[in-house]
């Protein structure tokens, strides 16, 4: 079967060179030349006017105010660009899908995602979401009894279920703790690693935590846990940077992770079912693929072979390649000094409405750009049910028994307009 296939895909490439083949590479560089010509329109400097002027960059239904990119985000003019590479696609399928004809712009987008992680591109798969590759790491890694896996209440399901799931199979134990989020305000750098100091036992294997949590922004200090877990013992650290990503700087080699693993759709703005596995060169024997077709012998020795689907949406693919050259021309100081500064704003304006409660951390250093905060005596969610149909403005209620909140997630186009008319809706609601 394998050798058939392999057959079959070397024949396509034979037949497909020359003319046909030319055609085809020359059809993606005219939408890549027309994006980047796009590109080249965005202001060379980023003031208030000009972060504003962004959203012209976006389809958004301009009676929608959207706070929630820390859910699912928008697509700017990279979608002009998907919409390129699959009509080029969709002229000769087989063409596109199967000659090869896409494999080295393929790579490329390897290498630019390869550069914004910090990693090199044979340590890099471009998967379908941060929920696969945490799957795979559940059920690839070479756990089994006596064997603990450890990860906090910040942690997203996404990270934490796979392994609740491969335990009674496989034999580890999975355990996770607690962190009060009416704490995290007041939290430190010192005071997240002393939380995890006083968790990791002599069996803790693998330690998953977020880089930045999706409930109310804790920025968690990646650096020095992981350091921390291999004083302990700790074998291998996992790392949730689907919040991250895109959102602030990331250098995986620094960081000293084995495995590092993101969404495109959120931060980066990329199109949606896009995501990134950075694993570590060293580890990678270790680690079973969850799935393989004929590429294993191919790919040995890359992260290639952690993405051996067969046949995947390569529009998609090439697409991810543009939404980092999107945000590379924005650049990532200036994002982070817009963020700060949409923080600051709201952050003030919370503190001045008693009416209003901050929910997350107080100090940049510990923050992001996501946060949540509470209108005093109301459900979030009941906030949320009276504010988008009159107002249009879209955030994550979160209610549950332990947390009532209303997530923001502002990316750099959101505006202290937007945040002064939210914060006044938000007063309105309170209870007389």
């Amino acid at each position: 079967m394998t050798s058939t296939t392999s057959g079959r895909r070397d024949f396509f490439r034979k037949v497909s060179g020359g003319i046909a083949g030319a055609a085809a590479l020359r059809e993606l560089g005219r939408t890549r030349d027309a994006f980047c010509e796009g590109l080249g329109a965005l202001p060379e400097t980023l003031g208030s006017s000009e972060f504003h002027a962004l959203r012209d960059q976006y389809t958004l239904d301009p009676s929608v105010t959207y706070f929630n990119h820390g859910s699912i985000d928008t697509i700017p003019r990279v979608q002009e660009a998907r919409r390129g590479y699959l009509s080029a696609c969709e002229t000769n399928p087989w063409l596109y899908m199967w000659s090869g004809e896409w494999e080295g712009p393929r790579e490329e987008t390897r290498v630019r995602a390869a550069r914004l992680v910090g990693c090199q591109p044979g340590e890099l798969a471009i998967i379908h979401n941060t929920t696969e590759g945490f799957n795979l790491l559940a059920s690839g890694l070479p756990l089994g009894p006596g064997d603990e896996v450890l990860f906090s209440s910040l942690n997203h399901p996404g990270a934490s279920i796979c392994w609740e799931h491969q335990a009674p199979t496989k034999g580890f134990s999975v355990r996770r703790f607690d962190v009060p989020l009416e704490d995290v305000p007041r939290m430190s750098r010192a005071d997240v690693l002393d939380a995890y100091d006083r968790q990791i036992r002599p069996n803790t294997r693998v330690l998953v935590f977020p880089d930045v949590d999706n409930i109310v922004g804790l920025r968690h200090p990646v650096q020095e846990l992981t350091a921390l877990a291999r004083r302990k013992g700790v074998e291998i650290v996992a790392v949730d940077g689907a919040q991250q990503l895109g959102m602030l700087p990331v250098n995986v080699s620094q960081l000293g992770v084995d495995f590092y693993v993101a969404s495109p759709h959120k931060w980066l703005q990329a199109p949606k079912g896009l995501g990134l596995l950075y694993v570590r060169r060293e580890i990678q024997p270790s680690l079973r693929p969850m799935w393989v077709t004929w590429g294993q012998k191919r790919w040995e020795g890359s992260a290639r072979v952690f993405e051996d689907y067969g046949t995947r949406n390569l529009p998609e693919v090439l697409a991810l390649g543009d939404a980092i050259l999107f945000q590379e021309k924005l650049g990532e100081g200036v994002k982070e000094r817009r963020y700060r500064d949409l923080w600051s704003h709201l952050r003030a304006r919370v503190g001045d409405s008693p009416q209003l409660e901050w929910l997350s951390p107080t100090s940049w250093e510990m923050a992001s750009s996501l946060y949540s905060l509470r209108v005093r005596g109301r459900r979030s969610q009941e906030v949320f049910e009276s504010l988008w149909p009159r107002h249009g403005f879209v955030f994550r209620a979160f209610g549950t028994p332990d947390f009532d909140g209303a997530r923001l997630s502002l990316n750099v186009f959101n505006t202290h307009e937007e945040i002064d008319r939210f914060v006044e809706a938000l007063i309105e609601e309170a209870p007389a």
